[in-house]
Order: C-alpha cells, then structure tokens, then sequence
C-alpha cells in the first residue's frame, strides 16, 4: 500500500478542493469534495472523506472499486514554478457505520457515510 507523505501530504493540507473520479457504466464519474474536508489516517494509507449525497460515487463504486483524487494547491511549491498537484489512485467504498465513519462525523454530524480511500499509488503532477 502507497501513503501519502511528503510534498503530496502538503498538498492535500493546503488543498481547497478535491476532483474524484469512480468509473460508472456510462464512462467516467466527476465529483468533488472540499480539500479541507479529507482526513488521512496514519500512517497516510487511507484518505477519508464526510459524505452527504455521492450516490452515483458509492453505485459506481460497488461495481468498480477504483477511484481516483486529483488535488492541487498554489501555496507548495512545484517542480518548475508555485503550485503543485498529486493524484492518489487507490480503492474506495462508502461505509456506513464503522471507525471510519465515527472519525468524520466528529466534525461533520451532517455525514450520513464515509468515503473511504485506500491509498495504492501516489504521483505528483505540475
């Protein structure tokens, strides 16, 4: 398993928000999180995410548990210039009760779930 650490790891921290990407039977599923809102448990192997809605996200991903996460801050410094992006490709579910689930709800009461995201490859782009 992949974790994400190191320049990825200040991404995610300074993130504003989060592209998410599960593949559905009419091709690929966009949706979107606030970066502020992802948790990454130690030792940074799973990213975790409150969920309200995402009903299409938790369908696609019962058929297909890939998921892809594209973040990306101004504020780290990239390889050439001020900005940085990762994408963390891992498997995902939406979990209803669990740990994963206390862990969001308590700061986020409002979830009904938890997108859960366990990390297998970390890549930096920009």
């Amino acid at each position: 398993m992949a974790k994400i650490e190191g320049v990825c790891r200040e991404v995610c921290e300074a993130s504003e928000y989060v592209a998410i990407v599960t593949n559905g039977p009419d091709g690929p599923h966009l949706a979107g999180h606030w970066g502020n809102y992802m948790r990454i448990v130690e030792p940074g192997e799973v990213a975790v995410f409150p969920v309200g809605r995402f009903q299409r996200t938790e369908q696609n991903l019962r058929a297909d548990d890939r998921i892809q996460l594209m973040v990306a801050s101004r504020k780290v410094q990239g390889t050439r210039s001020p900005g940085q992006g990762c994408v963390i490709a891992g498997a995902g579910e939406v979990l209803a009760e669990g740990e994963y689930v206390d862990l969001v709800r308590e700061k986020f009461p409002w979830a009904r779930g938890a997108l859960v995201v366990r990390v297998e490859s970390v890549s930096t782009q920009l």
